[in-house]
């Protein structure tokens, strides 16, 4: 079985929630607390095994790929002023991984950017996670889903636990326990709304496929508001193979919109050790009582 050692991040998107913060900077370059989204994203897969990172970029990502290159000026610049520790985070950031940029082409939808990296893939299994969430895990996200593919050797999808209100927000996944909080999936049915499904286990952002999905891309038809969706190529592929969900032994930190961003600050600035007994003593001045 071959290992996982690519994944796949879209960073295509506008950034539409963030303006006009976004209109001149990619929303994955929007900071948490001293590091941008995207390295969080980067970091975690690295940890977990992963070689090459895959980003699929489109118009004004620039910063992205700047981000992850030397700046040997700014290296030196930080040395000579003392700053010993700075100049070696932002060495660091360029040696993560080997960087691989794609732009993204085709229609819009999550579907494409995974079927622009077919090239790079080739015959390979690999990662797709999403530029804007991180999670807080002791084993990393995509390390867990990759202990689940190694196991059966089939696609296997981020899920977590949900209530009533979460089945109007998101995909529910159909499907019986194999052990260890491991799911065979019967079905995916995009926000069916809590009359409409008994189950309560929700999709998130993260895959493992086999090469199979970008057949499975190529043959599906272009879906809701016109754009190609990742899951329905799921749900192709469920018909000829079968497909696992993971639930995370973790939490997730959704970075797509100003509150959930707001909210990672909070976390991460909590966990600090530069600042967090300041940042605690400033949060509780401001409790709402």
């Amino acid at each position: 079985m071959k290992k996982i050692t690519k994944v796949v991040i879209p960073v295509a998107g506008l950034g539409t929630r963030f303006l006009p913060a976004t209109k001149a900077q990619p929303k994955e370059m929007l900071p948490v607390v001293d590091k941008p989204i995207i390295q969080y994203i980067v970091e975690e897969a690295v940890r977990a095994g992963i070689r090459d990172v895959i980003l699929v970029t489109g118009a004004a990502k620039r910063a992205i790929e700047d981000h992850f290159d030397r700046n040997e000026s700014l290296e030196d610049f930080c040395t000579k002023a003392g700053k010993t520790r700075a100049a070696a985070q932002i060495k660091a950031v360029a040696q993560l991984a080997n960087f691989i940029y794609i732009r993204q082409k085709g229609p819009y939808g999550n579907g494409t950017p995974v079927l622009n990296a077919r090239g790079v893939i080739g015959d390979e299994p690999f990662a797709v996670v999403w530029g804007d969430d991180i999670w807080l895990a002791k084993k990393p996200h995509i390390q867990q889903l990759v202990e689940v593919y190694e196991k059966y050797g089939e696609t296997v999808i981020s899920a977590a636990m949900t209530d009533d209100e979460g089945t109007s927000k998101y995909g529910i996944i159909e499907g019986d326990e194999v052990g260890g909080g491991v799911y065979q999936v019967r079905s995916i049915v995009e926000k069916p709304g809590p009359k409409k499904t008994k189950s309560r286990i929700a999709t998130y952002g993260g895959y493992i496929f086999t090469p199979e999905i970008f057949t499975a891309l190529e043959q599906t038809k272009i879906g809701k508001d016109n754009e190609l969706w990742l899951v329905d190529a799921v749900a192709r592929l469920l018909k000829k193979r079968p497909v696992y969900a993971k639930i995370i032994d973790g939490e997730l930190c959704d970075t797509g919109n100003k509150l959930g961003w707001l909210k990672t600050n909070v976390e991460f600035g909590l966990r600090d050790h530069d600042i967090n007994t300041a940042f605690t003593a400033f949060l509780k001045t401001k409790v709402i009582k």
